[in-house]
């Protein structure tokens, strides 16, 4: 058997999530039974297995998502791209493939996951605008900055996991949380070791409502000191947060880039 890892790349709005569910059309299901189509062929192959790196909610998007599968069968990467995609739906995609120690665990392996959450701030909505969320009211840059820089490094992030999760994991640790501004474009990039259910969404919702409402940055660290979902803001629009990368060596900002690279451990 050879383990292989591919970065997949999706938009996520027709999906009940990346994770598969019985009767729903999800991001694995389509996969799996593309790599099963390609590598096994016949009618109604055995599956393919995948594991993903981690799994995002509906509507939610990929540019980075990492997945490893094995197979006995050698696989020609630059052809099996080719016809991988040419099977895919048009909302999928692989980027890349390469062949990976077989201790290499897509989500057990990761170090980090860096998402961008973006922002299209102005008073009339564009047809151009899909993907992002509409917010009117004018943002300070600055003050978001200073709010985000206080969830930085290790937390307790209760106040900003959706109450419904049923994991009893709280404790992250950012690396990187900050907004970046082009014309009316903002663009929430924030990078940790892992994610609570919900937690860019609801970090955004909190964010913005601080902004909306006038309060002092440092509401964010009350927020976070409170460990209380019910003081956060609420939970935004799935459809302008995408995956763009996850990272198998230790976070480094100015080496940061969309490659996957993994290493033997």
């Amino acid at each position: 058997m050879t383990k292989y890892a591919i970065v997949v790349e999706y938009i996520g709005t027709n999906y009940a999530g990346s994770q598969k569910q019985p009767n729903q059309r999800t991001i694995q299901s389509e996969l799996e039974k593309a790599l099963s189509t390609l590598i096994i062929g016949g009618i109604n192959p055995p599956q393919i297995k995948t594991i993903f790196s981690g799994r995002t909610d509906a509507g939610v998007h990929a540019l980075g998502q990492v997945v490893h599968f094995e197979t006995e069968e050698p696989i020609v990467a630059s052809r099996f791209l080719n016809s991988l995609n040419g099977i895919l739906p048009k909302d999928i995609s692989v980027s890349s493939i390469q062949v990976v120690p077989y201790n290499f665990h897509a989500q057990k392996s990761g170090r980090y996951r860096q998402y961008e959450y973006r922002v299209v701030n102005r008073q009339n909505r564009s047809a151009w605008d899909i993907h992002s969320l509409l917010v009117r009211k004018p943002l300070d840059i600055g003050r978001m900055n200073k709010a985000l820089s206080y969830l930085i490094g290790e937390h307790d992030f209760t106040s900003f996991k959706s109450s419904q999760s049923t994991d009893p994991a709280k404790v992250c640790i950012v690396y990187k949380a900050e907004c970046k501004k082009a014309g009316d474009k903002i663009t929430l990039e924030i990078v940790a070791n892992r994610f609570l259910y919900n937690m860019v969404r609801i970090i955004t919702g909190t964010l913005l409502m601080i902004e909306q409402k006038g309060l002092k940055a440092e509401t964010m660290a009350e927020i976070l000191e409170a460990k209380d979902r019910t003081k956060a803001g609420p939970t935004v629009s799935p459809d302008g947060l995408t995956l763009i990368k996850v990272g198998y060596e230790p976070y480094n900002e100015i080496e940061n880039t969309n490659t996957m690279e993994i290493t033997e451990k």
